[in-house]
C-alpha cells in the first residue's frame, strides 16, 4: 500500500511539475523539495564569457554525463554555425542507465519540431523555439543509475559555438521501480513511394481502400511496456495539391487492424480543412508552418497525446497514410516521443545527412514531371 502511494505521489508531483500550469507550479511552491538541483552546461570554466563549444566535423560534444537516481528536467539549447544544414548535420543521442544504444537518436533540428532545416518559432507545452533560436525541452527523462547525452556533428563544417543548459534533479532514493525511460526516433521517408502517379484528384484516389495500414508511413514501432506521447512531423511537397488525406492508424500490442483510426492528417493534428491556410500553434498541437498547396510546399506539425498517452503492454506501431490509401510521394521527416521499459527495439539505421536534407524528389505525378 505504502509503495503504491509512494509511486502516485511521485506520479502526481511530474505531472504537476511538467504541465506548464502556472498556478499548480505555485500551488506547489510551500512543498519541499527531496532532489538536489544540478545543471550541466557549457559555461566557461575560467570565469569568463567564452561559454560555448564549438564541435569539428566528426566530434562528439558530451552534454551530460552523471549518476541517477534523478530526472532530466529541461533542456536548452543554441547555435551558431555557418553549415545551412546544422539542424540536421548535429545528431542528439540520449543513454539511460549504461545501455549500449541510444534511447534518443535524431537530427536536432528535427527533435525541436525544425525537420526541414530551418528555424521557425512557436511554443507547445514540451517543446519550444524561442527567440531567436533558442531550443527547449521540458520532456521529463529519469533515469535509475546513469545518463549520457551527446550531440555528433556529422557534417563537414565546423559548429562554431554550440551553447548548453542542462537542468536535471539528483534524487536522495531510487525512483520507483516501474518509472519508465524518455524515447524519441527520428524517420523519413524521402520520398514516400506512392501507389500510383496516375492521379489529378487527391479525395476519392478511384475509391482505392486502405484497412491494415499496409504502405503506411511508420512514426514509430516499439517492443516492451510503455506509452506514445506524440510527434512532431515536416512535410516538403513533391506533387501539387493538398498534402493531407491520409488517416493516422496505431496498432496496439501487434494488431493486424489498427484500434485507433482517425480521419485526415490535418485531423489527427487536431487542425481542419487544410489547417485553413493559416499557421498556429497551442500547447498540444499546431502547425507553425503552413505552406502552399503545390510542390514545393513546405509545412511543419505537431501532436502531444499528454492529456491521454497511448498505452501499450507489448508493441506499438504508430504510422500515417501519405495521401489517402498512400498515393501520394511528398517527404516526411518526423520524431516520435514515447516512454517505455528497457531494452528497447533496435532503431532504423540513421539516414546519412545527404539522405536527410530536404530536397525535391522526381517522382511524377501533378506538379512533378519526372
Amino acid at each position: 500500500m505504502k509503495l503504491r502511494l509512494g509511486l502516485l505521489v511521485f506520479c502526481l508531483m511530474t505531472v504537476s511539475a511538467f504541465a506548464q500550469d502556472g498556478a499548480s507550479w505555485l500551488s506547489s511552491l510551500p512543498q519541499a523539495k527531496d532532489y538536489v538541483q544540478k545543471r550541466s552546461s557549457s559555461y566557461d570554466r575560467s570565469g569568463g564569457n567564452g561559454d560555448a563549444r564549438p564541435i569539428a566535423p566528426g566530434e562528439t560534444l558530451t552534454l551530460l554525463d552523471d549518476v541517477g537516481p534523478g530526472l532530466v528536467s529541461h533542456v536548452w539549447v543554441t547555435i551558431a554555425s555557418d553549415d545551412p544544414y546544422h539542424l540536421k548535420a548535429l545528431v542528439l543521442r540520449m543513454y539511460w542507465d549504461g545501455e549500449s544504444t541510444p534511447s534518443v537518436e535524431t537530427p536536432i533540428g528535427d527533435f525541436f519540431g525544425l525537420g526541414l532545416g530551418d528555424y521557425h518559432l512557436y511554443q507547445s507545452i514540451p517543446l519550444q523555439v524561442g527567440s531567436d533560436k533558442a531550443l527547449n525541452s521540458f520532456f521529463p527523462m529519469p533515469f535509475q543509475k546513469h545518463a549520457l547525452i551527446t550531440v555528433t556533428n556529422e557534417g563537414a563544417i565546423k559548429t562554431d559555438a554550440f551553447y548548453f543548459n542542462i537542468d536535471y534533479r539528483i534524487y536522495k532514493k531510487p525512483l520507483p521501480a516501474d518509472s519508465l525511460y524518455f524515447h524519441a526516433q527520428y524517420r523519413q521517408a524521402a520520398p514516400n513511394h506512392g501507389t500510383t502517379n496516375e492521379w489529378k484528384s487527391n479525395g476519392d484516389m478511384d475509391g482505392r481502400k486502405n484497412l491494415d495500414g499496409a504502405d503506411n508511413y511508420v512514426w514509430m514501432e516499439a517492443t516492451g511496456h510503455g506509452h506514445f506521447v506524440g510527434v512532431t512531423m515536416s512535410v516538403l511537397q513533391n506533387q501539387d495539391n493538398w498534402w493531407g488525406e491520409g488517416d493516422d492508424m496505431f496498432f496496439v500490442d501487434g494488431e493486424r487492424f489498427p484500434s485507433i483510426n482517425g480521419t485526415g492528417s490535418e485531423d489527427y493534428f487536431l487542425g481542419a480543412w487544410d489547417f485553413g491556410g493559416h499557421p498556429f500553434a497551442y500547447g498540444l498541437f499546431g502547425a507553425p508552418v503552413v505552406g502552399q498547396e503545390v510542390a514545393g510546399g513546405r509545412w511543419s506539425l505537431y501532436r502531444f497525446h499528454l492529456d491521454s498517452p497511448i498505452p501499450f503492454t507489448k508493441s506499438l506501431k504508430a504510422t500515417i497514410e501519405h495521401g489517402h490509401a498512400n498515393v501520394r510521394s511528398d517527404n516526411y521527416f518526423s520524431v516520435a516521443y514515447w516512454y517505455q521499459t528497457e531494452p528497447h527495439a533496435a532503431f532504423p539505421a540513421l539516414p546519412t545527412l545527404e539522405q536527410r536534407i530536404p530536397r525535391i524528389y522526381a517522382v511524377g505525378g501533378p506538379g512533378n514531371a519526372k
